[in-house]
């Protein structure tokens, strides 16, 4: 009997050493070329210039260089598909956000990808909330003041976006949603050209981020009125949110890190700890902030849910306000 089963013990001993093994070699020798973080959105764009503050700083922790690859297009699914396609080894890191992960899974019914089942979700690296800009045409001072003529002038206040279910847009229909109020969406190619007519006083107020707002806000062509954290953001802690007259009205912008499913536990373990410890760094804090944003270093299990959290929350507005892509 003991000779019978020794085969067996030394045949799942083999299947145990062949699961392991790889795992532990790939980790050993990880990294061994070049990362590529792939990024949903063009050159310039807010998650390009977040991507290269991450890479510079990792492939100086890494001692391998790090590629910024932008793939925009088809509101950020290319470049998601290419990811989740891509061999799962820890070489290549896509830099998902908020209109990929939360924002697109759950307004639009059928996409190429599951955030869930094709990535490993490591971490956030940044967040920051956006500004509700009015013209001083206005004569709006506050959120309350913007919520009262609001509801004074039903479908007569415009407010720009830089598209239709961009993160601007869901913005402008939450505010609607829960401050009872009915403001009119108006898509532009672009938040800038958004910002342009609400200088040029053609729209009445804006969702945009503070990188794009404050120099104009300085000059008084504009007149910030609120931020749209659920708190303070620590960048403008002087200035109110709109939850303080709304009560559950968050819109953010947030980037993290996420790599192929199937990539080996040792690796997802190393990189992470690498993107916090780089996250950690003065540097890299001083530098984030400068367009904006702040770190956000968070568990594999923190930034999962967070993601589950955001894609629900979405989705009960989008309800609400009727948005869909189709």
């Amino acid at each position: 009997m003991t000779f019978t089963r020794y085969p067996m013990l030394c045949l799942a001993a083999a299947i145990v050493t062949a699961l392991v093994l790889p795992g532990i070699t790939a980790a050993q020798t990880y990294p061994n070329r070049p990362l590529r973080i792939i990024v949903p959105f063009p050159p310039g764009s807010g998650s390009d210039t977040v991507s290269r503050i991450l890479g510079n700083k990792l492939a100086e922790q890494l001692g391998q260089s790090v590629i910024v690859d932008t793939r925009p297009g088809a509101s950020g699914i290319i470049a998601v598909e290419i990811a989740k396609t891509a061999p799962p080894d820890g070489h290549t890191l896509l830099m998902a956000g908020f209109a990929t992960f939360a924002l697109l899974p759950a307004l639009k019914p059928k996409l190429p990808y599951d955030t869930d089942k094709d990535f490993v979700a490591l971490s956030r690296v940044a967040s920051g909330a956006f500004v509700v800009a009015v013209h001083p045409s206005l004569g709006v001072g506050t959120v309350a003041d913007l919520v009262k003529l609001a509801k004074a002038r039903p479908g007569q206040l415009n407010y720009g976006s830089s598209g239709n279910g961009s993160v601007q847009h869901l913005g402008g229909e939450m505010f609607n949603v829960l401050a009872g109020v009915k403001t009119v969406h108006v898509p532009y190619k672009g938040a800038v050209l958004a910002l342009n007519d609400l200088i040029a006083g053609q729209l009445q107020y804006v969702v945009a981020t503070p990188v794009i707002v404050m120099p104009h806000a300085k000059t008084a062509r504009i007149k910030v009125i609120a931020t749209t954290g659920a708190k303070g953001d620590p960048l403008l802690p002087a200035m109110p949110t709109v939850a303080d007259v709304v009560p559950g009205f968050e819109i953010t912008t947030w980037n993290g890190v996420a790599v192929p499913a199937k990539t080996p536990a040792v690796i997802v373990k190393q990189l992470h700890a690498e993107i916090v410890k780089a996250l950690q760094t003065p540097e890299l804090q001083d530098l984030l902030a400068k367009q904006g944003v702040t770190p956000h270093a968070e568990s594999a299990a923190e930034f999962t849910a967070f993601i589950k959290t955001e894609r629900g929350r979405i989705a009960r507005v989008g309800r609400q306000a009727g948005i869909a892509l189709d």
